[in-house]
């Protein structure tokens, strides 16, 4: 059946579900799989040419059906996710840094999961959400059915750590790449006999640099072979780079158990399966010579590979040459699975299932924007504009050297897309830099949700109180020592009721006897640390290189007590009334659980 008539045949397959019983029509949808990796750059596949690290499964995915040659995320994590989930640009949504409520898009923007469960799918999303940690910006708030991960930006241990399902703190078990595969695997085969759209994040190479000895063993004393790009050469760093292509070789093999599994229970001509990254290589690693890596917004930081398989429909080998972004994904995997990406406000991306099915008629030149620290840029089908108004011709120069605006300074298509750029960015008004953006509240008491977590990372510290690491993500609070010192979350608690409140924490023998109090809108409760939690930093031994990020903990829970939280924007403030040793605790986060 030719590809436009398999869609046609969804479309109306879609249709009739509608009107009457789903199991039949949504039987014929095909299933989608979407893989996002953490920090890997474009170069960090064998399929372009690095010769040091084998990557045969990911590879396989461009041999089985399309890879777009030229594809565009963002320069850092959390807005290309905001870009991916919702079709539009993150700049119009409120997405301004990687933590501390920056990363957050709007409520009222639909995701990729409600376009998907509005049209019969299950929905799951498994690994490294980076879009709200709270409702309403929980993933199973925003359209995810199960969600089995960790919300922050990263996270301080690969091994067994602690992690989150639906809400409810759990721990992992074994090395998270691995783990959060399995709960994907699961998911396939729990879900066999209907349309699934299952959405795997994984946490990797992102750092803390850890992978397990098998995959570091093959790295660990391997040469590498330059980068072409003078400037990626002088600043490697080659033990960062082992480990980072060590991690690869192990999301390799995890794709391969997906794609095995997929031949297995006999699904793999039916589902879609995607591949790409969120930004540049987080090192100056082998990238084919591109200029920039992760926060740039030169090609070396904004390209990714973009792999999508679809027997059914994308014929084996194929290459599109157009230039393609993740705001297009949300309508291109709806438009192969024949559901309306109708919702309320208007998408910036647009379908690219005409290219993958080899189809280019009519495909009119486009414009893909990019903004990140008060940095903008437009790219056309040929050509790179800088906010900064320096011109490269990406097809001659794809390392960005020559600056053809300064060489040509009357040059049309400089005028043209710096017009462009002006016209893009005075619309979608972006913040010039992740320190100016409008602060919002952190959330809590959603009335759809059970638990309502409060990490440190949200929290300010008053006195003597610090933060572990200067990266909010994954922090603890540290150096509570006196009376006087406070821990505060600006908080708008959108629901009400009684809640049973728990901590996380560690503290040494002597801070047994500890009273604290936890204050807001005139309600409190009172607890006194009853057990020592000795805990020492873990993180250190398993990693590969030194990180810049902090250390974890094996964190303790222990109950405060129940408290009645009221609608309102409110300080929660956490405080000690008696310090009988050398500190009160290191505290990680509150639960609150609603009763």
């Amino acid at each position: 059946m030719p590809p436009f008539l398999h869609r046609l045949f969804i479309a109306l397959a879609v249709s009739a579900c509608f009107v009457g019983s789903l199991s039949a029509a949504t039987a014929k949808q095909p299933n989608v799989i979407v893989i996002l990796t953490d920090d890997q750059g474009w170069g960090d596949l064998s399929l372009h040419e690095n010769v040091d690290v084998s990557t045969p499964n990911i590879d396989s995915l461009a041999r089985d059906g399309a890879e777009v040659e030229h594809f565009y995320v963002c320069a850092v994590c959390s807005p290309t996710r905001a870009e991916f989930l919702t079709g539009r640009y993150h700049s119009r949504m409120g997405v301004y840094s990687t933590s501390a409520g920056g990363e957050r898009f709007n409520v009222d923007e639909q995701t990729i999961a409600e376009v998907f469960r509005r049209g019969g799918y299950a929905t799951a999303a498994y690994g490294k959400w980076h879009s709200g940690m709270q409702y309403p910006y929980h993933p199973n708030a925003r359209g995810f059915d199960d969600y089995y991960g960790f919300c922050s930006g990263h996270w301080g241990n690969y091994f067994s750590p602690m992690l989150e399902h639906n809400g409810k703190i759990v721990k992992g078990e074994g090395f998270l790449v691995d783990d959060l595969t399995t709960h994907a695997i699961d998911f396939i085969s729990d879900h066999r006999d209907r349309p699934f759209f299952c959405y795997l994040p994984l946490n990797t190479p992102h750092s803390p640099m850890q992978v397990p000895d098998r995959f570091w063993e093959k790295f660990k004393n391997k040469s590498i072979t330059p980068d072409p790009e003078s400037d990626n050469q002088k600043r490697q760093n080659l033990t960062h780079t082992r480990a980072a292509l060590a991690m690869c070789e192990n999301i390799d093999m995890n794709v391969g158990r997906v794609l095995s599994h997929l031949d297995e229970v006999q699904l793999a001509n039916d589902t879609i399966v995607v591949y790409f990254s969120d930004n540049g290589p987080n090192g100056a690693r082998f990238n084919g010579g591109m200029r920039g890596r992760k926060g740039s917004t030169h090609e070396g930081g904004l390209r990714s590979p973009l792999l999508i398989r679809y027997p059914a429909v994308i014929k084996p080998g194929t290459k599109v040459s157009r230039i393609a972004a993740a705001i297009d994904l949300l309508p291109t995997l709806s438009d192969l699975a024949g559901i309306s990406p109708d919702g309320p406000k208007p998408l910036d991306g647009k379908s690219i299932a005409p290219l993958l099915e080899g189809d280019s008629t009519g495909w009119s030149e486009r414009f893909l924007f990019s903004t990140w620290n008060g940095k903008t840029t437009v790219r056309s089908d040929r050509y790179r504009l800088q906010g900064t108004g320096e011109l490269f011709d990406i097809k001659t120069d794809p390392r960005e050297r020559v600056d053809l605006a300064k060489q040509q300074p009357d040059i049309d298509i400089a005028n043209d897309l710096r017009q462009k750029l002006a016209a893009w960015t005075d619309e979608v008004k972006p913040v010039q830099s992740k320190n100016d953006g409008k602060l919002r509240p952190i959330t809590l008491a959603d009335r759809r949700a059970e638990f309502h977590q409060l990490p440190a990372r949200d929290a300010i510290g008053h006195g003597g109180v610090q933060r572990s690491n200067r990266f909010p993500n994954c922090t603890y609070m540290r150096n509570w020592t006196s009376t006087e010192d406070e821990i505060t979350w600006d908080v708008d608690v959108l629901g009400g009721g009684r809640f049973e409140v728990e901590m996380y924490y560690a503290c040494p023998a002597d801070s047994v006897g500890a009273k604290i109090q936890l204050r807001i809108g005139g309600e409190s409760i009172n607890a006194t640390i009853a057990t020592a939690n000795d805990t020492p930093q873990i993180g250190a031994d398993d990693d590969r290189f030194k990180r810049v990020e902090g250390y974890v903990k094996d964190w303790k829970a222990m109950t405060l007590g129940q408290i009645t939280l009221r609608p309102g924007r409110k300080t929660l403030r956490l405080r000690a009334t008696e310090v009988p040793g050398s500190q009160v605790v290191e505290m990680r986060l509150l639960m609150f659980r609603k009763l």
